[in-house]
Parts: C-alpha cells; sequence; structure tokens
C-alpha cells in the first residue's frame, strides 16, 4: 500500500515504511482550512494545518509511502488515530505521480482528506488571518509556526520547480507579522 502526505507526513509521518517517493497529484490543491485543536493547537486557540481542495487543474506535492507486510496494518491504525479520528479526515485513492524521471505509470494511493462537514474544518481566510491564526498556536506536537516553515521548506527544497501560491503567501505573511511581534515584545522587556 501507498499513503500520500501533504502535510506534517512529509517529515514526520510516524511510521515504518519500507521507501518513499516526492511526487505530486493532480486535481488537488493544498489549504490551510483545517482547524486543529490537538497537535498543532488548542481548544482555546486552534491551530491551521492543511487539507486538500479539489481542483480540476491544479496539483499538489508531496511524499508517497510505500508499507508492505506488517507495516500495512500498523500505519494504518496510527493514521486513523492520527488523521481520521483526531482530525476527522475521510480517506480516498489518489494517483500519485512520482517525481524521478524513469517512473513510468502513477501509483495508486491512499490520501486523507477533511472535509468540510468536519467540526474542526475552519474554511478559507485571507492569507494574514491565516498567518495571524498560525502564529498564536501551539499544540502537543509543537507550535503551529513550525509546521507551515516546515511545509514550505520541504517544498523549497525537495520540489523546487513546483508552485504552492497558497503555502508561499501564507509563509510570507506570517514574516512580515514576525517582526512586529519581536519588536513589541523587546520592547515590552525594557520596560
Amino acid at each position: 500500500v501507498w499513503i500520500f502526505g501533504y502535510g506534517s507526513l512529509v517529515w514526520r509521518p510516524g511510521f515504518e515504511f519500507t521507501s518513499r517517493k516526492v511526487g505530486f497529484i493532480r486535481g488537488y490543491s493544498r489549504r490551510f482550512w483545517q482547524g486543529d485543536t490537538f497537535h498543532r493547537g488548542s481548544e482555546k486557540m486552534p491551530g491551521r494545518v492543511v487539507t486538500l481542495l479539489e481542483d480540476c487543474g491544479a496539483c499538489t506535492w508531496g511524499v508517497a509511502y510505500e508499507v508492505r507486510g506488517e507495516q500495512v496494518a500498523a500505519s494504518l491504525q496510527y493514521l486513523n488515530v492520527r488523521e481520521a479520528v483526531l482530525g476527522g479526515y475521510d480517506t480516498k485513492f489518489v494517483e500519485f505521480h512520482p517525481q524521478e524521471k524513469d517512473a513510468e505509470e502513477p501509483i495508486l494511493a491512499l490520501v486523507y482528506i477533511a472535509t468540510p462537514q468536519n467540526p474542526s474544518y475552519l474554511g478559507p481566510a485571507s492569507e494574514e488571518d491565516i498567518a495571524a491564526q498560525i502564529i498564536v498556536s501551539s499544540g502537543c506536537a509543537g507550535h503551529n509556526i513550525e509546521y507551515l516553515l516546515r511545509l514550505a521548506d520541504f517544498m523549497r527544497y525537495f520540489c523546487p520547480q513546483a508552485e504552492d501560491k497558497h503555502l508561499f503567501s501564507i509563509e510570507e505573511a506570517l514574516i512580515s507579522i514576525l517582526p512586529c511581534l519581536y519588536y513589541t515584545e523587546e520592547s515590552l522587556e525594557e520596560t
């Protein structure tokens, strides 16, 4: 079985796998529209993590993990808790296109997608509003800023040819806000 990750799974799968490939799926856009009150946020301050939105002309880059034998049941059990139970994601099979030049056929991969029916689904907001929410959110897996920056770094270093305007616009908005926060904290320490 192949499992496609497009959020934190690209750097922290959390399960054993046999191999991994960087590549993309077609027909979906990555969006910071899913709320997170556990991993990257709290009930009072939900974080924002990514989900996929059906989008005919788009593609989303990420990592597909091959799991075999005993790894299959263990990884699916782990992901059902991490994604389906805590995050309320649906599962679908999608065609994954590996980045490597010698790849012949797409690979059928399992993907977890949050839907608008999900109780933690936040939906669209401006890049500035999403960045502001990310800045103040933290959960048991760490700060929401780390999630955003790690995802942006993955795209920059592993998929430099790919565009993800939504992701990079939020990163840019976050960076433009952070100096103001730093200055404010520094000013408070001096007084």
